[in-house]
């Protein structure tokens, strides 16, 4: 209940990006795993794992930066769009220099890395679907958009009830 109610204090948006991210990870080593054990490959798991988990990581990461760096464009009024522009940078920047260094090093399959960071993408598609499940899990429902007309009485425009 402690974890839940954690999740439930945590910014709603990056956690349904974390749980599809995780998702995209299992998916991704399934995947890989299976491939490598019909090919013969049994051998370059750990690698294919540790690239994957690795890239999923660090879209972690990236994901908590775009959360913060828009929450202080959003904070700041009149800079925001240098505040993104400055944080989009910075993280392929970074992303950039890992993937020279674990292609340079040679500790990791960079492109396995890539496929792992490649759930920050993905995971705005699978929203829609975590963002169900998180209200299943929190026993949350969404609220109902108001129609036209009510909007409108709402602010005043039309007298409620005409």
């Amino acid at each position: 209940m402690k974890m839940v109610e954690a999740a439930r204090r945590m910014n709603r948006t990056l956690l349904e990006m974390h749980i599809g991210m995780a998702f995209w990870g299992l998916v991704c080593q399934i995947a890989g795993a299976l491939v490598m054990a019909l090919c013969g490959y049994g051998g370059f798991q750990g690698r294919y794992a540790l690239s994957l988990w690795f890239g999923v990581a660090f879209a972690f990461a990236g994901s908590i930066h775009m959360c913060r760096t828009l929450d202080r464009a959003l904070l700041s009024g009149g800079n925001a769009a240098g505040i993104v522009t400055r944080g989009y940078l910075f993280r392929y920047f970074l992303l950039a220099a890992v993937l020279v260094i674990v292609t340079l090093t040679d500790a990791m399959d960079p492109l396995v890395f890539f496929l792992g960071y490649m759930g920050l993408k993905v995971t705005a598609y699978l929203q829609p679907i975590t963002h169900k499940l998180c209200n299943r899990l929190f026993r949350e429902e969404d609220p109902i958009p108001l129609s036209e007309e009510e909007l409108a009485a709402q602010e005043g425009e039309i007298p409620a009830g005409q």
